[in-house]
């Protein structure tokens, strides 16, 4: 097979022998978790949810592959317009979104539909990589250098929790602190911002939603209202108990069989996991994921180019986080914020971006001396 590339000449499609086959395979193995656990949820089908996710895994790694033939100039030409056209979805979002359950988070296209704010998390990655790359390093933690960082950040964050979607916005903001903090700047910003943040807590918390509070107060207390916020935890924590060693079996957890748990093929989907996998399958899981994590951040230490370097340790500290706050979240140790478990949760947006997000960091790390512009 061949493509045309930027200098208008013919070139052949990489061999996907080239390519990391650790991440590749580690990935699938994430994905077929998720239809594993999406089969049982459905009690032992294929319908509604797992055949779905299979589909878009396949979907997802063509996506994957395609992205990693990609020219590392190109990528680095285009992250700031893929920013832009990104944010100008999310303003459509604000304008002709759908409306579901009280929140406007989705464009719908006629035959797709889409979540704008889950491109954007790595679209914001690319975008401040970029930045600092052409940042002279002395200016990096100069007042005027924080400022465009802190635009590409905020002005997403701000049409996100909008929507309203409290969690993707915090992750869009660790996401982008995340790559500010990798580029080198000063910790006494990060300090300050801090210090700022306790101290604006009183006044945020007039701005957040009557059910955002309530998840708040209810991971204080979750029998504050055991039949209403605070049954999803209440449940969650039920069935990861109840998982013991080894787990009840694939399709013989109580808390999916008799749906005592909401959200269980989502948010909450590591919960049926350990019902029926129990301990050492959850495990497995975690361990698969410090791996993935682990190889990601291994690429981006052999990078050569500053861009490379921060949009591949960007995408895998999103990860980490995405990872750390589903799992504390769905354990009882952080509220509750709508945070999918990548790879594994249903859903296509998140899972499409992150196959997309890895496409990124197998292209970069099969180009580490490509020349860029300074």
């Amino acid at each position: 097979m061949s493509y045309q590339n930027r200098s208008g000449r013919m070139g052949q499609l990489i061999d996907i022998g080239v390519l990391n086959k650790p991440l590749i395979v580690n990935s699938v193995l994430l994905g077929l978790i998720g239809v594993m656990v999406l089969y049982s949820v459905a009690g032992g089908d294929f319908s509604p949810w797992a055949w779905r996710h299979a589909m878009r895994l396949a979907v997802g790694l063509l996506l994957m592959y395609a992205i990693a033939n990609l020219d590392l100039r190109t990528l680095f030409s285009f992250s700031y317009p893929i920013y832009g056209g990104i944010f100008l979805l999310l303003i459509g979002v604000e304008l002709f979104g759908d409306n579901n359950m009280g929140a406007q988070r989705w464009l719908d296209f006629g035959f797709v539909s889409v979540q704008p704010s889950e491109f954007m998390r790595f679209a914001l990655i690319m975008a401040l990589a970029r930045y600092y790359h052409t940042l002279h390093r002395d200016d990096i933690s100069q007042p005027l250098g924080l400022l465009p960082p802190l635009a590409l950040i905020g002005l997403p964050g701000l049409l996100v929790w909008g929507q309203p979607d409290l969690g993707t916005a915090l992750m869009l903001l660790a996401s982008g602190l995340g790559v500010v903090f990798l580029a080198g700047v000063s910790m006494r910003y990060f300090m300050a911002g801090i210090v700022a943040t306790l101290a604006a807590i009183p006044v945020a918390w007039n701005y957040l939603f009557d059910y955002q509070k309530e998840r708040v107060l209810v991971f204080l207390d979750p029998e504050r209202d055991p039949l209403g916020a605070g049954y999803h935890i209440i449940q969650s924590k039920i069935g990861i108990g109840s998982g013991g060693l080894f787990g009840k079996g694939l399709a013989q957890g109580t808390q999916s069989q008799l749906k005592f748990l909401p959200e269980r093929h989502t948010d909450f989907v590591f919960a049926i996991y350990a019902e029926e996998l129990g301990f050492v399958g959850s495990l497995m899981l975690i361990v698969l994921f410090v791996v993935l994590i682990f190889l990601i951040f291994n690429i981006a230490g052999n990078m050569r180019h500053r861009f490379s370097q921060l949009t591949t340790a960007g995408f895998g500290f999103a990860l980490s986080i995405y990872v750390i706050v589903n799992l504390a979240m769905v354990m009882g140790l952080a509220p509750v914020v709508g945070v999918p478990l990548p790879f594994v949760s249903y859903g296509g947006t998140s899972l499409l971006t992150f196959m997309a997000g890895l496409g990124v960091v197998l292209a970069m790390e099969r180009q580490p001396m490509a020349d860029l512009p300074k």
